[in-house]
């Protein structure tokens, strides 16, 4: 990544930061879903070291080159950690140090969100390797996951999705791949750019969200012709012609020239951009002893009221 894209903490920093998450994760109520602990966490946001509120904050402004930050040393207790789970749909329930840790950080950016279909609607979700899932194209498993935008097929994607390493994987293989839009546009044909700012594709939602229709026919580049934003999903998206799908063919080359691949250690915290970033992962190989790599996950959006209709009573969870 450009040196701009990694931010590291002193260690001074992370002190602090680790005693507000201490204090974060001793609010009452007990519950990372419920709007007072949510609360809470908006207000201690304030107190994370001013050096790291400050580069979020530029971050938010605009996301660089890269489209995506990494944030490391920040503070992770390892030999506190309980044996990473192993089923499908693990999430943080229950406040702790390292998911009071990502929810201060990201709440600098904007509105902690989740899916009401997704990881049962919670707010801090667990990406980890789970028995049986091992081919399959989603968080759970552990071969090579490919590039995509967070949730294309829906009208309120996130924003920003940030990944926090507990645990790297046993190997140290395990890599977040990323790819940004502002590096793969040059790469394609003025033809090829006319056709994809078209509405001629369609992405459908995956099985986790049975109630979901896949999308109204969209553009892959999006905005600025100079500057533009991305949405696909390379494991999903569908072309409605034969031309469109041999641009799309062409914007996923382009992608694949300009992919980074970030090997998370423990207390390192990966943030992208999901309207300029596409993401996956490489793969490895979990033994499922208790000690797999372990990513906390939490989507973020920025202007919270874009959402407003579908999440009940204003709280976080989208229907």
């Amino acid at each position: 990544m450009d040196s701009q894209s990694v931010f590291v903490l002193t260690d001074d920093e992370r002190a602090q930061l680790s005693d507000v998450a201490d204090e974060l994760a001793a609010a009452q109520p007990a519950e990372i879903d419920h709007p007072e602990w949510m609360g809470r966490g908006r207000d201690l946001s304030a107190a994370i070291p001013v050096r790291l509120a400050a580069r979020l904050r530029q971050f938010r402004h605009d996301a660089g080159p890269d489209g995506s930050i990494l944030i490391r040393n920040l503070p992770v207790r390892e030999a506190e950690l309980p044996d990473t789970p192993q089923v499908l749909g693990s999430v943080e329930r229950t406040p702790a140090h390292s998911s009071s840790v990502i929810a201060l950080t990201t709440l600098q950016l904007g509105e902690i969100i989740a899916y009401r279909n997704e990881k049962s609607g919670a707010l801090v979700q667990n990406v980890v390797p789970v028995p049986g899932q091992e081919a399959e194209q989603n968080n759970a498993g552990s071969q090579r996951l490919g590039m995509h935008a967070e949730n294309t097929f829906h009208d309120n994607r996130p924003d920003y999705v940030a990944l926090f390493c507990m645990r790297a994987d046993h190997d140290r293989v395990a890599e977040l791949q990323v790819t940004c839009v502002r590096q793969a546009v040059g790469l394609l044909t003025e033809a090829d750019r006319a056709i994809l700012t078209q509405p001629r594709y369609v992405t459908p939602p995956p099985s986790s969200f049975p109630t979901q229709t896949a999308s109204e026919p969209h553009a892959l580049l999006i905005g600025a012709d100079d500057d533009p934003n991305v949405r696909v999903d390379f494991i999903s998206t569908e072309a409605l012609d034969a031309e469109a799908g041999r641009a799309k063919d062409a914007l996923e080359d382009a992608f694949d020239k300009v992919v980074q691949g970030i090997k998370l250690i423990p207390g390192d915290l990966a943030i992208v951009n999901n309207h300029l970033v596409l993401h996956g992962r490489s793969h490895f190989t979990p033994r499922y002893d208790g000690k797999d790599r372990w990513l906390h996950r939490t989507f973020i959006q920025l202007d919270h009221r874009r959402s407003r209709a579908v999440r009940q009573a204003n709280g976080n969870v989208l229907d």
